[in-house]
């Protein structure tokens, strides 16, 4: 399972959350085989180095791998960080990229690779490593997944804030929760319980900066002065020894209703015993204009994504003592204009008086 995303950094800056199982080296199969070890591949995304690259592989802040080019040097420092990688890393020389063998807990952590040379860039990776569960030295694993294609809908109004809960009243000693943002999957927060680690997307420059809040007794996600472009699917992954849940949330802000204007359109005049009216507005999205007379709805019209200008037309007759209005709304707010016949509806130049 893979997500990823991409920020800024000097040319290219992406993130990957990468899952894997911990290996039990310990247990032995009925007919006494060894399961097998799991590794994993942290790929540069080369496909072969240049003459004057260099590369660093960090484990959080420590430096674990490195290869310089020019100088034909290739360094592993496995005894860092109490040994933890001692003998499991291996780096391919032709790509750059870095394995990890015999997988652990205690190598979950945020992994970079900081590539310097002709096409600079830093490749993050989130690595979240599982024990998998077996029960009288079986190969079967007790894991339950449950991925449901259902989607919450949550609607905010921008400057507001918005919670994501996850649905925990606490979470549990082995629970992981991840949050990403978008189709691709973007890293946005992660607590490990057990290690009492919480990670929120450190993004000082971007849209983000200092308005991600996460609950570190629930692990629900909170969006302060939220903006039109945190709209978007929000996903979430619980996962624990045996099990793995998602829940996702389609998330919708809409900006601050402007007040409809209406207006004479004595271009639009047809009769000199009617008014020709106009009902507007300007840089609106996801919103719908209408016309009433009274409760009754006359026409509308209405703006999708895109921000764009409305106008609707309306005629009465200068005698109409219906109440009308024009309404500007959207799924959390409404704003509306009463029409005054009296104050509008004078003659147009050029035309006789009624």
């Amino acid at each position: 399972m893979f997500c990823s995303g991409d920020l800024k950094l000097w040319a290219e800056r992406t993130s990957d959350c990468v899952f894997v199982l911990e290996p039990q080296t310990s247990l032995r199969r009925p007919n006494n085989q060894m399961v097998s070890v799991q590794s994993v591949t942290l790929n540069s995304n080369l496909t072969e180095l240049m003459d004057d690259d260099e590369i660093q592989w960090r484990f959080g802040n420590t430096l674990i791998a490195e290869i310089n080019v020019t100088a034909d040097r290739i360094t592993v420092y496995d005894d860092v960080l109490d040994g933890r990688f001692r003998d499991r890393l291996k780096l391919d020389k032709q790509t750059g990229s870095l394995t990890i063998t015999d997988t652990r807990t205690e190598v979950s952590e945020y992994y970079s690779v900081l590539i310097q040379g002709a096409k600079p860039s830093l490749k993050l990776y989130s690595v979240s490593v599982y024990v998998k569960v077996f029960f009288t030295c079986c190969v079967c694993s007790s894991c339950v997944f449950a991925d449901s294609d259902e989607v919450k809908s949550v609607s905010v109004m921008e400057g507001d804030s918005v919670t994501l809960n996850t649905g925990l009243t606490k979470m549990q000693t082995d629970d992981l929760i991840l949050w990403t943002f978008g189709t691709d999957r973007s890293f946005m927060a992660r607590i490990t319980k057990s290690t009492g680690s919480k990670r929120v997307l450190h993004d000082p420059d971007g849209e983000l900066k200092d308005r991600l809040e996460v609950d570190h007794q629930t692990g629900s996600l909170t969006i302060t002065n939220i903006r039109t472009t945190d709209s978007g699917l929000y996903e979430l992954t619980i996962k624990s020894n045996t099990s793995e849940t998602k829940k996702r949330f389609s998330v919708t802000v809409y900006a601050h209703l402007p007040f409809p204007v209406i207006s004479r359109d004595c271009s639009s005049s047809t009769s000199s015993s009617s008014c020709s009216l106009v009902c507007s507005a300007v840089n609106v999205s996801r919103v719908t204009l209408s016309w009433y007379k009274g409760n009754r709805l006359l026409s509308s019209i209405s703006a999708s994504d895109l921000s764009i200008s409305l106008s609707l037309p309306l005629e009465v007759e200068y005698q109409d003592n219906n109440t009308y209005s024009c309404g500007l709304n959207n799924p959390i707010s409404n704003h509306v204009k009463y029409l005054d016949i009296i104050e509008l509806c004078q003659p147009c130049p050029g035309s006789s008086t009624h």
